[in-house]
């Protein structure tokens, strides 16, 4: 698909999914130059460590889970920079923080067929997984992340 045919596409979408599409290459981007710090110093920001967020949402929620999902898949595929799976997560835990919903990332390792290490994220919220879900149940969750919301904060939004 040619830039010009990209951008046709772009331009036929509604306003609020641009304005979403746009949030989430933004995201993407903050969460890329992230990696570029040693985990235990951005570690802090992605929540309480070992924890989970429970798995009930209010069901306006579930319209704003799923389009965020479908914004950073959709996205991640036209960055400049690579945008696999934990800056995907680290990119829809933040887009879900700043709309009030809870999420819990996680952090899983296994072993490729050469018998190589290898490390995935996902990021859950409610039952719902927004990034990483592919392959996720050949790994073994070695941390996570709950980014819990102060139910005032909740109401505010």
């Amino acid at each position: 698909m040619g830039i010009i045919s990209k951008a046709k596409t772009l331009n036929s979408q509604s306003p609020k999914t641009l304005l979403l599409l746009i949030e989430a290459f933004l995201y993407l981007g903050w969460a890329r130059m992230l990696k570029l710090f040693p985990f235990k110093k951005i570690a802090p920001a992605l929540g309480e460590p070992m924890e989970e967020t429970g798995d009930q949402i209010n069901e306006g929620q579930i319209a704003v889970i799923k389009n965020i999902s479908h914004a950073i898949h959709i996205m991640s595929r036209y960055t400049f920079w690579e945008s696999q799976c934990l800056v995907k997560a680290m990119a829809g835990m933040k887009m879900l923080e700043k709309r009030g919903v809870e999420s819990t990332l996680y952090l899983g390792t296994s072993r490729d067929k050469s018998g190589k290490m290898v490390a995935h994220a996902w990021l859950r919220s409610g039952p719902f997984y927004v990034s990483g879900s592919e392959g996720m149940q050949r790994f073994t969750t070695v941390g996570m992340f709950a980014k819990k919301i102060d139910p005032n904060q909740r109401e505010r939004k």
